[in-house]
């Protein structure tokens, strides 16, 4: 049995002796390119040769291409771990030829490798082509020798536009395009599904291991096809998928690396039933995880990063549904690195970094992780089950005060046979940036201009979790009510963070005090008051050094004037 590694070895030496250079995998951030989140395929490093906007020395190559598939589109992260082989992350097997071999060597070298140097059963293997596509059709069956009903056509998808199908590939409305053939591998009638083309094709039975898309045609803008001058191949095979099929499994799960990482999670969550989905969720995460984080994306709330920080999130509350309350998923980082840090060096090389920044995300998740689960399993146990939904406030609430990613309470309230109220959510959301809209009308003492406000984010409360925070940071200064670019020491200003710890003064019960400081500045917070109940206002002096909008603060409540308080106002009350 062939292990991960030597399945992606043995597909990049095959294409090294066959004239390909072998062409290290490119980053998960695409360089220069705009309309991709992350790259998803192997072909996104070479668009330009593609476009012929570039030229290479030589005209084949092959690489094992570290994609990620998650948010856009591309956003099935509620199926992860629940599927054999949903991911969202994955190794993209290719070789492409640049103007140089097409159609027939490219079907021969994929039959080669498959059947001679893996070993595959050639009755277990079928292949689709595009349904005019007579070049491909023939090769299949008069070169190859595949019989004439193994080779299925497929047309376009029923009342779609003309070359809308499987098996036709563009790179855009117009541009590079052509006809595709798929290889199909047969798991055994013990599983459900149909052929390609058929009612059930999306059943287990049948599963796509390896795609050839020839690009032959230059598609112009009235949606004419050109044959190009010099036809292209980019092919495509996950690594996942054939891994599975060369050791005779079914699920991408069961094959020896995730195998190895889910023992591993199951060790660090005291989790017994390793077919749990929830090991396959964890074990699938630290893969995203530790990669995004090697490639320079950290944890945001925003872009690539919001991305990170939902899918880290997703894999912590699984191993919180596993009963791990404390801190673990960091503690997979060194399992990953040990089966994928020879293929990928730079994983090993930031082990340190990456188990770093998951653990710091980890344990500032844990801080609201449990309270926001008492409020949502509240919240559930009052809803019926029979098309219930979490309200929309309640799912905000969840969001903007607890850190749950939108997507992160859908998934629990799935699988509690409940919904989500996603119109009532947007409803919350819209009310938030109208507060800020609307800051010009604010009847406060302290002023602040709605042209002051246009470009800060409502501020976000966690006083109720902790009383500090070393990662919020400075959203902006009002100096006379106007946005100030840098505080001086002994001047005085109203700051806005990103989140506070710091209670505005409500219903009775006056603002905290505190201090918020940076490298090198120190601000004593007087007083904390709210602006249009949207942005948290601490108003105080500069006691040391500077302070300037982006800067990240430590900001902590004087935690004994707190208590006082609290306790004067609630013996008020009484």
């Amino acid at each position: 049995m062939k292990t991960t590694a030597e399945t992606r070895q043995a597909f990049l030496d095959f294409f090294a002796a066959k004239g390909h250079e072998v062409v290290a995998s490119s980053s998960l951030v695409p360089a220069d390119d705009p309309t991709l989140l992350f790259t998803n395929a192997g072909m996104n490093q070479f668009k330009d040769v593609f476009l012929g906007a570039e030229k290479r020395d030589n005209p084949r190559a092959a690489s094992s291409q570290k994609c990620v598939r998650a948010g856009g589109k591309h956003n099935d992260l509620d199926q992860v771990g629940y599927t054999a082989r949903h991911h969202t992350f994955f190794e993209m097997l290719g070789n492409f030829s640049f103007g140089d071999y097409f159609k027939m060597e490219a079907i021969e070298y994929a039959w080669e490798l498959l059947t001679v140097d893996y070993g595959l059963d050639k009755d277990k293997l079928w292949v689709t082509v595009y349904e005019t596509d007579d070049e491909a059709f023939d090769i299949w069956t008069n070169d190859i020798g595949l019989a004439d009903e193994r080779v299925i056509r497929i047309g376009d998808k029923p009342g779609k536009a003309r070359f809308e199908s499987d098996n036709f590939w563009a790179m855009g409305d117009t541009g590079p395009c052509g006809p595709c053939s798929e290889i199909f591998y047969d798991h055994g009638p013990k599983y459900e599904g149909g052929l390609p083309g058929t009612e059930d094709e999306d059943g287990g039975r049948y599963v796509e291991i390896w795609n050839l898309v020839f690009m032959q045609f230059d598609r112009s803008a009235d949606g004419t096809l050109q044959p190009l001058p010099k036809p292209c191949v980019d092919t495509g095979m996950g690594l996942e998928r054939l891994s599975a099929v060369l050791q005779g499994v079914h699920s991408n799960y069961d094959t020896d690396l995730f195998q190895a990482l889910i023992q591993k999670a199951a060790e660090l969550t005291g989790a017994d039933d390793k077919r749990s989905n929830s090991l396959n969720v964890i074990a699938d995460h630290i893969r995203a995880c530790a990669f995004l984080i090697a490639d320079g994306i950290l944890p945001s709330n925003e872009g690539r990063g919001y991305v990170l920080r939902r899918i880290i999130r997703r894999a912590i509350r699984h191993g919180f549904k596993l009963g791990q309350k404390n801190p673990f998923f960091a503690g997979m980082t060194s399992a990953l690195v040990e089966q994928m840090g020879a293929a990928y060096p730079a994983l090993a090389k930031q082990e340190a970094h990456i188990a770093a920044t998951l653990e710091a995300e980890e344990r500032r998740f844990a801080k609201t992780l449990d309270k926001g689960m008492g409020l949502l399993q509240a919240v559930m146990g009052s809803t019926s089950a029979e098309g219930g939904k979490i309200d929309g406030k309640t799912a905000f609430t969840l969001y903007d005060t607890y850190g749950f990613p939108l997507d992160l309470t859908e998934d629990i309230a799935r699988e509690n046979g409940l919904g989500v109220d996603f119109e009532g959510f947007e409803t919350e959301m819209e009310k938030q940036r109208e507060r800020g809209r609307t800051a010009g009308q604010f009847q406060h003492k302290d002023q602040i201009s709605a042209e002051a406000v246009k470009t800060l984010p409502a501020t976000r409360f966690i006083g109720y979790e902790t009383l500090s925070t070393d990662d919020a940071v400075v959203a902006g200064i009002l100096v006379d009510g106007q946005l100030a670019d840098q505080l001086e020491e002994n001047e005085s200003a109203v700051l806005i963070l990103d989140k506070t710890p710091f209670y505005a003064e409500s219903g009775g019960q006056v603002g905290d005090t505190g201090v918020i400081t940076t490298v090198d500045g120190r601000f004593i917070v007087e007083d904390t008051i709210k602006l249009g109940g949207t942005f948290f206002a601490h108003i105080g002096q500069v006691v040391q050094g500077t302070i300037k909008p982006g800067q990240q603060v430590s900001a902590r409540v004087d935690a004994e004037r707190r208590q006082s308080v609290v306790i004067h106002h609630s013996a008020t009350h009484l």
